[in-house]
């Protein structure tokens, strides 16, 4: 039976980069490399870098990430001011920042939780939404 998410991977074109912007940028902890990967952590999350060909989607598929909100303010400012492109405006509940990597994974910084998310939509419930 599944307990959780062991770990993420995703392709990388250039390591070097990808590697100072999960380091430097968004402030992973980076543990150790090799030619082809890295391994980095971010609060329990082990998040791998390998080397390959990104097939960047164009759909609404994305990782978010833990921001608490005392921080997300400065956090997010920092990271826009670092030129890192913003892929989509937050419109749902709780704050988010959605902003590309450098091989364009979309990833967000997101304010919440599914429990915030749940007590939101009794409040302003989706089209078509049911409860299971």
């Amino acid at each position: 039976m599944i307990s959780g998410i062991n770990h993420i991977t995703i392709a990388v074109s250039d390591l070097e980069r990808s590697l100072q912007f999960y380091r430097d940028v968004l402030n992973f902890s980076a543990h150790v490399r090799w030619n082809e990967g890295a391994y980095l952590s971010v609060g329990n999350l082990w998040f791998c870098l390998s080397c390959d060909e990104p097939c960047p989607k164009s759909d609404y598929t994305h990782i978010a990430f833990d921001v608490s909100s005392t921080e997300f303010e400065v956090y997010a400012s920092r990271i826009v001011s670092l030129g890192v492109e913003v892929w989509k405006k937050n419109k749902s509940e709780g704050q988010s920042l959605y902003i590309l990597d450098p091989d364009g994974h979309k990833l967000e910084l997101h304010v919440g939780s599914l429990e915030s998310r749940l007590e939101e939509l009794k409040r302003k419930p989706y089209d078509g939404l049911v409860w299971l």
